[in-house]
């Protein structure tokens, strides 16, 4: 098996930016979800609620952020010092996360439509999350779950099989929003793995990734595009976790050594 992709998210929600390579932290690939959309209250905004979200290009230049709409509009906004902060919330999780500004905060609320903040998760913007499915709690970024998340080749074949078969679209891997996509012919082998080596790095996989209504959103338009993935994964891949109600796609992981991957880097799998 090799690495077939590798993919960070620089704003939670917005679209993703491919790489080659990405140093592998703590609290998941460098520049993956470090910034967060919030409401006037603090609380996170995901394409759950806000689709729009997947209609802004969000890429980084070193610690600045870029933001950009198909109709031209852009703004860059450098990482904040940290002096002003928000309360804000992800999840059951409390965050002291750096405001980014009034000027990015207007910019950003023309964009979508209503009033919103941007955030940055700096040095002092510790997360932490404790679960059953790990022995003490993991760093983690503005990312819903744990800091990496994995998915496979085969796995997108064999889903795509099913929903052709019932008269569907096949989907793209986008859709799952992943950050490392490995190059597997097994369908579903992730279900079994506990843990991945790829090079110096190793991940433990911690927790099957329930799926929601953002893998039906368009990557690039935020349309939602019928019921397809969803559908397809209630017929062949339902949780048999009871800890888990609904369809999984992928795996939750936590790094447990830190290093750089690239993509084409051989993996092995520990069952």
């Amino acid at each position: 098996m090799r690495v077939a992709s590798l993919h960070i998210h620089p704003v939670k929600g917005m679209r993703a930016v491919d790489v080659t390579h990405a140093p592998v932290e703590p609290r998941g690939l460098a520049g993956d979800r470090r910034w967060l959309v919030v409401d006037p209250a603090g609380v996170f905004l995901t394409q759950r609620s806000h689709p729009r979200l997947a209609t802004i290009d969000a890429a980084l230049d070193g610690e600045t952020l870029i933001l950009a709409t198909d109709a031209g509009a852009s703004i860059r906004v450098d990482a904040p010092d940290g002096a002003e902060r928000r309360r804000v919330v992800v999840w059951d999780c409390e965050i002291n996360a750096a405001f980014a500004g009034k000027t990015a905060a207007k910019s950003l609320s023309a964009m979508l439509g209503e009033e919103v903040e941007l955030v940055h998760m700096d040095e002092r913007a510790q997360r932490e999350k404790a679960s059953v499915w790990t022995p003490s709690p993991v760093p983690v970024s503005f990312a819903d779950a744990f800091p990496i998340l994995v998915t496979t080749t085969g796995s997108l074949t064999a889903l795509n099989e099913d929903i052709e078969k019932h008269g569907g679209v096949p989907v793209p891997m986008a859709r799952f929003r992943p950050n490392i996509v490995i190059d597997c012919d097994e369908p579903w082998a992730e279900d079994h793995w506990s843990q991945l080596k790829i090079g110096d790095v190793i991940l433990d996989l911690v927790k099957p990734s329930d799926r929601c209504i953002v893998t039906t959103t368009d990557q690039k338009t935020g349309e939602r595009m019928g019921k397809e993935p969803l559908a397809s994964l209630a017929r062949i891949h339902r949780s048999t976790d009871p800890r888990i109600n609904g369809v999984i796609f992928g795996e939750n992981a936590a790094p447990r050594t830190l290093g750089e991957i690239s993509v084409g880097d051989n993996v092995s799998a520990v069952d």
